[in-house]
C-alpha cells in the first residue's frame, strides 16, 4: 500500500521466520509478493522488516553487537549490564542490496553459524581483528572516527532500561506461572534473546533473569 501511494519508495525487506535460529530461513526480498511461506500463514508466521540499506561499516563489513544484560529482580527492578560484549562480522564486503546480491548471506547476515562456513571467515586471537571481535574494540574504532562513545554507551543503557520496562509485564506473567506467590522456587537463570534496532547498528540483548 505504501509503495502504491509513493512510487519513489523502493525498500528492501528482510524476512525472519518465526521459531528460527542461527540465521536459518532468513532472506531478503524487494517485493512483498516474494515472501515464501512453508505451510499456511498461521503455521509459519514471519517477521518482515524494512532492511537498513546503509548500515555503519567497519573494514567495509557489516556487523552486529551482542550485549549481555542480567535482570536480577523484577520487584524491585534490578538490572546489570556487562561492560563488554561481542561483535560478529559478515565475511564479504558490504554492498547495498540489489536483485543480484539479495541471496549473498555472507554479505547481508551477521550470524556466526552462517559466516563460519565462508572461506573468508577469519579466526583471530586479537580483539581488534577477525570475524568475531569485542564490543570495546568497536567503541575504540568509533572513537577514532570522532564518535562520542560515552553518549553512545549512555544511549545503549537507556535503551536496555526502556526495553526491559516494556517487557516487565510479560516477564511477570511467566515468573508468577513458574513460581506462584508464597511458594519458594529454585534459583536459576533463563536466557532470552531479543533483537533491537538502534540507529544503524543491530544490537542483540541476552537477557538473564533469576526465577
Amino acid at each position: 500500500m505504501m509503495k502504491d501511494s509513493d512510487p519513489s519508495w523502493k525498500p528492501t525487506f528482510i524476512v525472519k521466520p518465526d521459531g528460527g535460529c542461527q540465521g536459518d530461513g532468513i532472506y531478503l526480498i524487494k517485493d512483498p509478493s516474494d515472501i515464501r511461506l512453508t505451510g499456511s500463514i498461521q503455521s509459519r508466521p514471519a517477521v518482515v522488516q524494512e532492511y537498513i540499506c546503509k548500515p555503519l561499516l567497519v573494514d567495509k563489513l557489516k556487523f552486529d553487537i551482542r550485549l549481555y544484560v542480567l535482570l536480577k529482580s523484577l520487584e524491585p527492578l534490578e538490572i546489570y549490564i556487562a561492560k563488554d560484549g561481542l561483535s560478529r562480522f559478515c565475511t564479504e564486503p558490504y554492498q547495498e542490496p540489489t536483485l543480484k546480491n539479495l541471496h549473498q548471506v555472507f554479505m547481508h547476515l551477521t550470524n556466526y553459524s552462517l559466516n563460519i562456513h565462508s572461506g573468508n571467515f577469519i579466526h583471530s586471537d586479537s580483539v581488534n581483528t577477525g570475524s568475531k571481535r569485542t564490543f570495546s574494540s568497536i567503541l575504540c574504532r568509533l572513537s577514532s572516527r570522532g564518535a562520542d562513545v560515552k553518549k553512545l554507551w549512555s544511549d545503549i543503557i537507556s535503551l536496555v532500561i526502556k526495553t526491559i520496562i516494556a517487557l516487565t509485564p510479560e516477564l511477570k506473567v511467566y515468573y508468577q506461572s513458574d513460581i506462584p506467590a508464597g511458594k519458594p522456587g529454585p534459583t536459576c537463570f533463563q536466557v532470552i534473546d531479543l533483537i533491537v534496532f538502534r540507529g544503524l547498528l543491530i544490537i542483540f540483548f541476552m537477557f538473564v533473569y533469576i526465577i
